[in-house]
């Protein structure tokens, strides 16, 4: 099978059929080439992913989720207007997690771990040198599906 160019499933050139990925909670679909980026949480390779058809890494290892910033405001704004059924209340933010220190998979440097200041109760760990932003599992899926007028 091999990757669509541009697109978020594979194709088999010997029967013509198609796979699509399907998606976490985080709306994440795992592409699974390997890159040379490493998971700033377990320090295992990263795979390329899908979200909502914007470009990111994927952790196969603690399924976190890494992509520029501006993927980022476009899957958020995207995946919010789109979200079904009724908001959830987001849970309260777990500031032990602010104490972390996490490098960045493209510099390494230190990325800077603050609360998300939209939605959602979580905190992130941005890269202010590579406009990077590092989710944690279900991190996502918190921003998406947390009250708002900007939802559906």
């Amino acid at each position: 099978m091999r990757l669509v160019q541009g697109r978020d499933y594979f194709a088999c050139d010997h029967c013509l059929s198609f796979y699509f990925p399907t998606e976490n909670r985080d709306h994440v679909r795992v592409l699974g080439e390997t890159t040379s980026l490493d998971c700033p949480v377990c320090r295992t390779p990263l795979v390329t992913a899908s979200v909502a058809g914007g470009h990111a890494w994927h952790c196969r290892t603690c399924r976190g989720v890494l992509m520029d910033q501006a993927t980022f405001v476009f899957v958020v704004r995207y995946l919010r207007s789109r979200a079904p059924g009724s908001p959830e209340p987001p849970k309260p933010l777990n500031r032990a997690e602010l104490g972390r220190e996490t490098g960045c998979p493209n510099c390494g440097g230190r990325m800077d771990t603050h609360p998300y200041y939209g939605p959602g109760n979580v905190v992130v760990d941005v890269c202010p040198r590579c406009a990077l932003i590092w989710l944690d599992y279900c991190e996502l899926g918190s921003i998406i599906d947390a009250p708002g007028r900007d939802r559906r």
